[in-house]
């Protein structure tokens, strides 16, 4: 009744991408809503779709689409969502949306979209057809051709808007998930050959009929090695660490919130329905590389000083705790292997959001450089950065704890012919590497957050405690004055004139454009201009804040600013598009995390189904 739904789901983002290159000049002025606008209506459509979900048949696959694609091979358009999908697919179609959000107001948009601002547009348009797709699709070559589709603009994604390491990191990238793809897919086609059709909701049906074990082994082992890149275990996981380090933030969140769950998703979708035998027969060794790939990821955090790298690293641990609930082939661990996918999603998005915007105001993520006191300096940014964190490392009432506490439960006590003993030393491994996440994610915190900070001793500025008094001027609510005159600048007159925007004591960034980006500037918040509480005090203001700068002189709220280099601006607190991209975020995390049952009742009849035949 209501199939038109996942159809529009790809239709929405794919004609806005086609608009593009039909009519560029037109909708040149238009891009800083363009992309926002189409991704909020595909987000409204996902959440339609939710709305209008039969939750009692969570089981079957609703708003099915059932057309031939190419009659001469059998293979068909079959499009579907179940209690499996259709979470995925609204936490693909929101984090999307908020990445717009990010660019279109955020200052970072100069950066990642003031040069070519409509090839981004573009590319994540495309990215999120080839997201979406992959959980709609019901045939295993059409899964096959959403899950590649992913990979050429978030390569360009990557090797075009990201840091100096960029060409490198993205060509790495290709090469790890287009080898992985090519051993999934003689794994595709062996399923093919031996059972002659290629429709999931079929083959999940019949539950490995008229499969040979022996070649159930060998097509587990191919498509896993597929799905086992993008999730990614280990040691197929090199490629992450370095594409989310040069990655842009845009990039980082949606390749470590959506991309890494397609890898999983094949899992639960694919490998385990459709070949049981395989999956009973190879389920002792994915346990082995979760496992491992728990501690390793754990004990690389620990040796991190780049705070992305960092992040990057802990997803592959925490993979590893979904890769172990998917090994015990119980509905206790596929529902926390689900379920940690989701809370995964949600949590390191925010994380990555926040190392983003750590970094676009330090201009590093070097941990030990950032020079710790955050909670002093940037107290909203400091403890939004501390609730992901906790988040992260699993404290119970966040969404981060359920699903890796069931994945070790479900270890606890595996499927009917797995070596139960085997299990459970998992599980003590799994809960060594709990107590690591939290060892590192704490140090984290404690380099980041915590202590006095230093940013002031490194530039060679003693930092001025004086007390502040808050300045009358409504201009900037943000000035203040010490009840000392302060040594330097001297006061200004006619030899000594004030700063004007062009010379050395305004920020780089902030200088006017010229050029495209002037034309940029006047085209709205996704030109890279500045947002108006950017814009440079004058006259008496300047010299006050010119002078805080260069003696160190405290922010709003007793904060001292982190640098001392004469007329350089304290970065700002949590700016208001921040916080209309995390507010999501952080209110799922508490809702999952207080209300489990939410998602946990959505996935388990999925997942019932899911084990017919092993079970």
């Amino acid at each position: 009744m209501m199939a038109w739904l996942s159809v529009a789901l790809l239709a929405v983002p794919l004609l806005g991408a086609l608009l593009l290159l039909l009519a560029p000049h037109r909708l040149r002025p238009l891009l800083h809503t363009y992309g926002l606008t189409l991704s909020g209506l595909t987000l409204a459509l996902a959440v339609l779709m939710a709305a209008t979900f039969d939750y009692s048949r969570g089981a079957r696959p609703q708003f099915e689409v059932d057309q031939a694609w190419i009659p001469g091979l059998g293979l068909r358009f079959h499009l579907g969502v179940d209690g499996i999908s259709l979470p995925l697919i609204v936490l693909t179609a929101l984090l999307t949306f908020l990445c717009f959000v990010y660019l279109c107001w955020g200052a970072a948009r100069r950066g990642f979209v003031g040069a070519r601002p409509r090839a981004l547009v573009f590319t994540l348009l495309v990215l999120e057809v080839g997201m979406i797709g992959t959980f709609l699709a019901l045939d295993l070559l059409l899964f096959f051709v959403f899950f590649e589709i992913v990979l050429i603009p978030m390569y360009f994604l990557i090797g075009i808007w990201g840091g100096e390491g960029r060409r490198a990191a993205s060509v790495k990238f290709i090469l790890y998930t287009l080898l992985g793809s090519v051993v999934m897919l003689l794994g595709l086609l062996l399923v093919w050959a031996q059972t002659g059709t290629l429709d999931i909701e079929a083959l999940s049906a019949a539950h490995g009929a008229g499969i040979a074990r022996s070649v159930q082994i060998v097509a587990f082992v191919a498509i896993g090695i597929g799905l086992a890149v993008k999730t990614p275990m280990w040691p197929l996981h090199t490629w992450l660490p370095d594409a989310h380090t040069e990655a842009p933030t845009v990039g980082s969140v949606l390749l470590a919130g959506v991309l890494l769950k397609m890898g999983t998703y094949g899992f639960a979708r694919i490998a385990i329905p459709i070949l049981p035998e395989g999956a009973m027969a190879v389920a002792p060794w994915l346990g082995t590389f979760a496992v491992v790939g728990i501690i390793y990821g754990a004990l690389a955090c620990l040796a991190q000083r780049d705070l992305k790298r960092m992040i990057a690293y802990s997803s592959v641990g925490h993979m590893g705790f979904v890769l172990l609930g998917f090994a015990t082939l119980t509905p206790v661990g596929i529902n926390g292997a689900l379920f940690a996918n989701v809370a995964h999603g949600l949590i390191t998005g925010l994380l990555f959001f926040l190392a983003g915007a750590i970094k676009d105001r330090y201009h590093t993520a070097d941990m030990p450089s950032l020079g710790g006191g955050m909670l002093a300096t940037l107290p909203r940014l400091g403890s939004v950065l501390t609730f992901a964190s906790i988040a992260s490392l699993g404290l119970p009432g966040l969404a981060g704890f359920w699903g890796e506490m069931l994945a070790l439960f479900g270890a606890f006590q595996p499927a009917n012919g797995l070596p139960r003993a085997l299990f459970v030393t998992y599980m003590a491994i799994g809960g060594l590497g709990a107590v690591l996440t939290a060892a590192y994610f704490l140090v984290m915190l404690s380099r980041v957050t915590h202590g006095r900070p230093r940013m002031d001793e490194r530039e060679g500025v003693t930092p001025d405690e004086r007390p502040v008094v808050p300045l009358g001027s409504t201009a900037r609510r943000s000035a203040t004055a010490t009840l000392e005159p302060p040594p330097r600048p001297e006061p200004y007159s006619g030899q000594n004139k004030p700063p004007s925007a062009t010379e050395p004591s305004t920020p780089p960034d902030h200088a006017a454009p010229s050029g495209d980006d002037a034309y940029l500037e006047d085209a709205g918040p996704l030109s890279g201009g500045m947002p108006s509480d950017h814009v440079r005090p004058s006259s008496g203001d300047a010299r006050l804040e010119d002078a805080g700068a260069v003696s160190g002189g405290p922010l709003p709220g007793g904060a001292q600013r982190v640098t001392g280099a004469p007329g350089q601006q304290a970065p700002d607190d949590i700016r208001s598009y921040e916080l209309l991209a995390w507010t999501p975020l952080v209110a799922l995390i508490l809702l999952f995390g207080l209300w489990p049952g939410l998602l946990l009742s959505l996935t388990t009849p999925a997942v019932q189904t899911l084990l017919g035949a092993v079970s």
